[in-house]
C-alpha cells in the first residue's frame, strides 16, 4: 500500500458502465480495522448508501469487508462489494484472473472475473412468506399503493405489483416507511423495458437512504423469487432509480450469481488518519 500520508479511498459507480449511472460506493482501503465510530464517521461524511471498508488478509487474494450507510453497518451490500472488486483488480492489488474471498458478516463472499464484466456469489435468500395484514395495509399505504402482495425476507419486505409501470411511477411516503421496523422495502413486478425480466426498486430511509440507486443484496431476494415464477434461472433485473441499473442473475442452488460492470470516479485520501 502506498506511503503516501492520509488513507486510500476510492469512489466507484457500480452496476454500470458509464459515469453518474448506477449506485455510487466509496471504497476504503486499510492496514487493519479502526474503531467502528471513525468507520461510521467516514461513511457518514462521504455520505454514499454504502462505504466499504477493506482489510487485506494473510491469505493471497483475501480480504475482510465490511458496509457502512451513513447511518449503521449493514449485513450484506452487492454495489458495494462490485465496487470492491473492480477497484482491486483496477489497482492490480490482486490477480483477476482468480478469485477474491471476502470475509464479511454474512460469512464467505467469493467473486471473481467473468464474461459479464465482475461476478459475485451470494447467498440466496428468498421470501419467507406473506407478512400480518396489518403490516401489509402499514406499508401499501406508506408506498401509495392500493394493491401489493407483501412478504418477508432475511433483511428486507417485497412488495409484489401487477405492472413494471407501477414500481416506476411509486413515489412514498418515507416518513411513513421510516416507522416500519425492516432493512429496506423492494418494490418489484415481472417484465420492463426490452429484455429486462423483472423491475424494482429499494427504499430504506430507516438505514439513512431514502431510495437506493441499485441493491446488489435484493438481487438475493428477488432473482430466486421471479425465478421460480418466470421458469428460469438467468434473469435480468432493471433497478428503476433515477440512476438505474442493471443487474444479472443467475440462481445456483441456494446461491445467486449477481453480475454487472463498474467505473471509477475519483480518487483521494482521508487526512484523518483512524488511529491517531
Amino acid at each position: 500500500m502506498s506511503s503516501s500520508p492520509g488513507v486510500p479511498i476510492w469512489q466507484v459507480d457500480a452496476f454500470t458502465d458509464r459515469p453518474f449511472g448506477g449506485n455510487p460506493a466509496a471504497v476504503c482501503l486499510l492496514e487493519q480495522f479502526p474503531s467502528d465510530e471513525w468507520l461510521q464517521q467516514v461513511a457518514a461524511e462521504m455520505n454514499l448508501s454504502e462505504t466499504a471498508f477493506l482489510v487485506r488478509s494473510a491469505d493471497h487474494n483475501q480480504f475482510h469487508l465490511r458496509w457502512f450507510t451513513p447511518a449503521t453497518e449493514v449485513d450484506l451490500c452487492g454495489h458495494a462489494t462490485l465496487a470492491s472488486v473492480h477497484l482491486l483488480i483496477e489497482q492490480r492489488i490482486v490477480r483477476m484472473d482468480q478469485p477474491i474471498r471476502f470475509q464479511t458478516r454474512s460469512g464467505e463472499l467469493v467473486c471473481f472475473h467473468s464474461e459479464r464484466g465482475i461476478t459475485m456469489d451470494f447467498p440466496a435468500t428468498p421470501p419467507k412468506g406473506d407478512v400480518t395484514p396489518k403490516l401489509a395495509e402499514t406499508l401499501l399505504t406508506a408506498l401509495g399503493l392500493d394493491h401489493g402482495r407483501v412478504l418477508n425476507s432475511d433483511f428486507d419486505l417485497l412488495v409484489v405489483v401487477e405492472e413494471d409501470s407501477i414500481v416506476q411511477s411509486l413515489h412514498p411516503n418515507f416518513d411513513a416507511l421510516e416507522k416500519i421496523e425492516t432493512r429496506g422495502v423492494m418494490v418489484s413486478a415481472s417484465g420492463g423495458p426490452q429484455n429486462i425480466d423483472f423491475t424494482s426498486r429499494f427504499f430504506a430511509p430507516r438505514c439513512g437512504i431514502n431510495e437506493d440507486p441499485v441493491t446488489g443484496s435484493a438481487h438475493c431476494c428477488l432473482a430466486p423469487f421471479w425465478a421460480q415464477r418466470l421458469g428460469k434461472n438467468n434473469l435480468v433485473g432493471l433497478q428503476a432509480s433515477a440512476r438505474q441499473g442493471i443487474v444479472q442473475c443467475n440462481v445456483v442452488g441456494d446461491r445467486v450469481h449477481l453480475s454487472g460492470p463498474a467505473i471509477t470516479m475519483f480518487e483521494g485520501r482521508l487526512l484523518s488518519r483512524p488511529f491517531e
